[in-house]
């Protein structure tokens, strides 16, 4: 994390500095970008920036910090559902705010999965964790499977649908991106309502019939 020194900066130099560091790590990649070449196109100067940072990994940590924060402001607070209806709108809606903001906000995007991955990424799986309780609730999502590894696997496939979403909408034209979206949402929920339900609502979901006939 950033020292006391940085967090005394000015909000907009603050943002500055990260902005660049963003940009080049999104660039180059985690592994990839230069930390002196960053700090060098951020003009701060070698000394400065050890008292900001302690090296390279702590601006990272910074940066992925703040990309995962807007990914969850982008997703919203997860709101109990009223019903079933309820909880595919709320999770709809959910879903279209993220894939929007990692549509509009590249370097988030080129950046989510490292954000996603760290191990104390834990506001991430706390908003699927509420999901999936919620479903449970309600009857939408199974019981038989353990609460941990639902909550896992839902997170991984929103996530590989959002990308799987947004490359195919940067090579249509910007007229169906509309449409894009809605067939993703579309594929997407009716690949976790399979998962959520077990193998009885998969078979009818592939089969073409109402899920809830299978339970």
């Amino acid at each position: 994390m950033p020292l006391p020194r940085f967090d005394r900066l000015p909000t907009e130099r603050r943002e500055l500095i990260l902005g660049v560091a963003r940009r080049l790590f999104a660039e180059h990649g985690t592994e990839g970008a230069s930390y002196n070449k960053i700090i060098e196109a951020a003009g701060v100067s070698k000394t400065a920036a050890y008292h900001y940072f302690d090296g390279r990994e702590d601006l990272l940590v910074a940066v992925l910090d703040g990309v995962l924060e807007r990914l969850l402001d982008a997703l919203g607070p997860w709101v109990p559902a009223r019903d079933e209806a309820d909880f595919r709108s709320r999770f709809a809606a959910g879903s279209a705010s993220l894939a929007a903001h990692l549509r509009d906000h590249p370097e988030d995007l080129a950046l989510a999965d490292a954000a996603i991955g760290r191990t104390h990424a834990v506001p991430w799986l706390d908003w699927f964790g509420a999901l999936v309780t919620d479903g449970q609730r309600l009857g939408v999502i199974r019981t038989d499977v353990d609460h941990g590894l639902l909550v896992s696997v839902t997170a991984a496939v929103i996530q590989a649908a959002d990308a799987w979403a947004l490359a195919r909408m940067t090579t249509e034209p910007l007229a169906e991106a509309a449409d894009l979206e809605s067939e993703a949402s579309a594929q997407l929920w009716s690949l976790l309502h399979g998962l959520w339900g077990g193998a009885a609502t998969a078979a009818a979901t592939a089969a073409g019939e109402d899920p809830a006939d299978a339970r």
